[in-house]
């Protein structure tokens, strides 16, 4: 990463009970006194990662990251089958970031995230506007039905062969069949053989999407750890198979919600996994948003979309304490 701030450490951590015999990791990171601001990660099932930390300045914000459940540290972990998915909707995870809020002392907060992160912070924050003081998102998507067939079918249209090997990976599911559905039933066949494959079967499509961005060099499903792997496509197909439990485009008919709370988009043009268009109709229906389009970039980001939403959330933080020099970015 360039033009971000030093990498810093966590000076709390936790284990939130949820309920549901759920127990979700959390850490905070900055300064104490900063602007609250929550990391919402991607996947979703990826868990949170430690170079998010860089794009929020130490000195003015008091940063919160979480793993969502069944992942990460959060515990019981999807990769055992054992877990109950049941347990694991996207209105459980909005009650558990406000527990989390409330277990914190945090009044109002800004909101970060991409791609699943920016389903789970729209559904969060038209859900509970008045504790959300901001929003910056990447990668926008908002989980539709319509998004998750392109994902999951109409990209095949650049990858006929990877899909096809992917719709092969669910044998007796026609083409025109629910293949994510398909993979769900899979990842909770009793036989860990079944499992591993379709997680395996999944990691190479997905990775086959994001192939135009990473040219071959990185395999950012693929790449996981095994355990990490099994809970991201479990989680995922898991909410997906199930419209992540959303009514379809709910979360663009109720942008409305948001009146009032100041919003970055950052957006990749080239983004293969999911399209501008999504992001262009929540800006559309959210006056408040501001929608930046990297022309270059696809889904993953790069610099430019590393540098508009470092820019944002600079724009967002508080002015420095008194005591504390300001830190800067470095290059």
């Amino acid at each position: 990463m360039s033009a971000l701030y030093p990498a810093v450490e966590p000076y709390e951590t936790g284990m939130l009970d949820v309920g549901d015999g759920n127990l979700v990791y959390w850490e905070v990171c900055g300064n104490p006194d900063g602007k609250p601001a929550v990391v919402v990660h991607g996947g979703p099932g990826s868990g949170c990662g430690t170079g998010v930390r860089r794009y929020f300045d130490p000195d003015r914000y008091r940063v919160v990251l979480f793993d969502q459940r069944g992942c990460g540290r959060s515990t019981p972990h999807a990769s055992d089958p054992a877990t109950d998915m049941r347990c694991n909707t996207t209105q459980h995870l909005i009650a558990d970031m406000e527990q989390l809020r409330e277990h914190l002392g945090i009044d109002r907060w800004l909101l970060h995230g991409g791609s699943w992160g920016s389903t789970l912070i729209l559904a969060y924050a038209e859900t509970h506007p008045r504790r959300v003081s901001e929003i910056v998102i990447s990668a926008v998507t908002t989980t539709r039905r319509s998004e998750i067939d392109w994902l999951y079918r109409g990209a095949g249209r650049f990858h006929p062969e990877q899909w096809e090997r992917f719709l092969a990976g669910a044998p007796g599911t026609p083409r025109d069949g629910d293949v994510v559905a398909a993979y769900a039933r899979l990842t909770e066949h009793p036989d860990p053989a079944v499992r591993n494959k379709a997680t395996a079967d999944w990691c190479a499509w997905e990775d086959a999407v994001l192939s135009g961005e990473t040219k071959g060099r990185s395999h950012p499903y693929g790449d996981r750890p095994p355990t990490a792997r099994l809970a991201l496509v479990r989680i995922c197909a898991h909410y997906f198979s199930h419209g992540a439990w959303l009514e379809e485009g709910a979360l663009l008919r109720d942008a409305h919600r948001l009146a009032g709370i100041p919003g970055v988009l950052v957006h990749g043009r080239l983004d293969l996994a999911g399209p501008l268009d999504t992001a262009w109709d929540l800006a559309r229906a959210w006056p408040d948003a501001e929608l930046l389009v990297v022309d270059d970039a696809g889904h993953l980001g790069g610099e430019t979309t590393q540098r508009h939403v470092r820019e944002a959330l600079d724009r967002f933080a508080r002015p420095c304490p008194a005591h504390a020099p300001p830190s800067g970015p470095v290059s």
